[in-house]
């Protein structure tokens, strides 16, 4: 790639003021400061083993609750991914990985192309882990597939919820970090249409 693969996405509304700033090609590391810890956790690990540079700073209505920071979070973050991917060619397009975590295990598996879907399979116990409802994390994964342009197919098994969402979020960090990828024998985008999606 002749360009870098960066993107700078801010979005302010009534309800959140996020900034997310990404580098695809980078080395893992990560600032995340959203409010709710746990996210902050899934976040940085999703950068650490995807190997993306990320920094995300998001103020939002907490006093209400944490689903307006979550989801606009996602929704920012997801954009960023499209920005920085721009026309998408010349990528693997495709990734898939399998991640254990103790007695959990989570598979993902992602097209990068520009079709926006999700199928998640995330069997939580649990109403929350920390300050973060379990329910928002599917909700988080569809809002960042939809503005990515992704379709993501992301399951699970565990019976410690913690272990499950962040063996979830490190299976969505390796195959996103492969689909994103390179592909040197690739000059054009990966699809018989000829363009994204």
């Amino acid at each position: 790639m002749s360009q870098p693969r960066t993107a700078l996405v801010e979005r302010k509304t009534a309800e959140t003021d996020v900034s997310v700033e990404l580098v695809i090609d980078g080395t893992g590391m990560s600032s995340i400061s959203t409010g709710v810890g746990f996210y902050d956790h899934l976040l940085a690990s999703l950068a650490h083993h995807g190997l993306f540079d990320l920094t995300i700073n998001t103020t939002g209505d907490l006093e209400v609750d944490e689903h307006h920071t979550v989801e606009d979070t996602a929704l920012v973050l997801g954009e960023a991914f499209a920005k920085a991917l721009g026309d998408r060619a010349g990528i693997q397009r495709y990734g898939s990985a399998a991640v254990p975590m103790d007695e959990a295990r989570a598979e993902a598996v992602i097209d990068v192309g520009g079709r926006p879907y999700l199928v998640t399979d995330l069997p939580f116990a649990t109403d929350r882990i920390g300050a973060l409802g379990t329910q928002m994390i599917p909700h988080a994964l569809e809002s960042f597939a939809r503005t990515a342009g992704f379709t993501l197919h992301l399951t699970g098994t565990g019976s410690n919820d913690h272990h499950l969402a962040e063996a979830a979020f490190k299976a969505l960090a390796r195959a996103l970090r492969q689909a994103c990828e390179v592909d040197p024998r690739r000059s054009g985008v990966p699809s018989l249409k000829g363009t994204a999606s």
